[in-house]
């Protein structure tokens, strides 16, 4: 069979379907910054940062960048009517105090318990990045992961146990690749939606821990 991956984009448009109005939701840096641009206008949604930011929108139009208005990766954001602006210990504060309902990050591999570890892979020469992706980790009340489904060179990125540096454990809710959507749960790992034209059979291939077809 024939399939066409989804783009950064659009797996950044399909969290944003699943965020519920009323949520606080940190966006990690990279892809999950991307789902600021998706967010339905009807639901009030507040976008958490670690920088110091609560209540912020979209990226700026051309032009209206404001140098001082920026989220963790340094990226430039808006503020929504009501937004704040407070200490970097305060932001810390409230992630690790379970004050978020999702927080939404990336990842180099997640195991079938729900392991994450996205801050290292454990090679000599690479340079750890935890940020605050442990605070977040076990801090928010649900942990969302949007990354490729295996990396560059072919390797399953879902996988039966960590085999990089652990980052938080049993703390992944729900995963959201460029193949398909899948549920952490204590049965297993439940594929609720595959791309048009990938068989069960090719994802499951692709993945080095056992899936549960829920798409059925």
């Amino acid at each position: 069979m024939s399939y066409q991956k989804l783009s950064r984009d659009q797996i950044a448009k399909r969290v944003a379907q699943d965020i519920p109005d009323g949520a606080y939701v940190n966006l990690g840096i990279g892809l999950p910054t991307k789902i600021a641009s998706y967010l339905p206008n009807d639901k009030d949604i507040f976008l958490h940062s670690e920088n110091g930011l609560l209540a912020f929108g979209p990226p700026p139009a051309a032009g209206e960048e404001d140098p001082e208005l920026i989220n963790a990766g340094k990226e430039f954001v808006t503020m929504l009517e009501g937004g704040s602006f407070f200490h970097h210990g305060d932001s810390f504060a409230m992630m690790r105090g379970g004050h978020l309902d999702i927080a939404v990050l990336g990842a180099f591999q997640v195991a079938a318990n729900g392991d994450l570890a996205n801050w290292h892979t454990g090679a000599p020469n690479a340079i750890p990045a935890v940020g605050g992706a442990m605070d977040l980790a076990v801090g928010a009340k649900k942990v969302f992961i949007t990354t490729d489904h295996v990396t560059k060179q072919g390797e399953p990125k879902i996988v039966a146990e960590l085999t990089y540096p652990v980052t938080g454990k049993h703390c992944v809710d729900r995963i959201y690749t460029d193949l398909c959507v899948i549920y952490v749960t204590t049965d297993g790992l439940k594929v609720l939606e595959k791309v048009e034209g990938l068989s069960f059979e090719e994802l499951q291939d692709l993945t080095g821990a056992t899936l549960i077809d829920a798409t059925v």
